[in-house]
């Protein structure tokens, strides 16, 4: 089956770094479109960043220009480098994988979108 593992989760004062990983099984990220999502205590989830099976990525407004997803097929991991992190930023950081046929192309940010989750890594980012 498919399970997705996060890492890299903790403790960061605001303006500081983290850096994520997500190792994969039983998907190949080099087919799979895979994501990073978030959710605050109270809140929705929300799209953070993705990358499809090409290299093409996606950015929600808010972390353009502050995270970094990248991906390492021969791996099979994902990562998410935050920086300028932010305290309503805070929250339980969730890595997901969309596959359609055989590959997956497109820019994807809804969780609707992904079928595969994984359990999630805590950020807690004090001001």
């Amino acid at each position: 089956g498919v399970q997705l593992t996060e890492s890299g989760g903790g403790s960061v004062q605001a303006g500081g770094s983290l850096r994520l990983s997500c190792q994969a099984s039983g998907v190949s990220t080099s087919q799979y479109c895979m994501g990073w999502f978030r959710q605050a205590p109270g809140k929705e989830r929300e799209g953070v960043a993705s990358v499809d099976s090409l290299g093409s990525r996606v950015y929600a407004t808010v972390v353009r220009g502050r995270f970094t997803i990248s991906k390492d097929n021969a791996k099979d991991t994902l990562s998410l480098q935050m920086n300028s992190l932010k305290p309503e930023e805070a929250g339980m950081y969730y890595c997901a994988a969309r596959l359609l046929g055989n590959s997956c192309r497109g820019l994807y940010l809804s969780p609707a979108s992904f079928q595969y989750w994984g359990q999630g890594t805590q950020v807690i980012v004090s001001s």
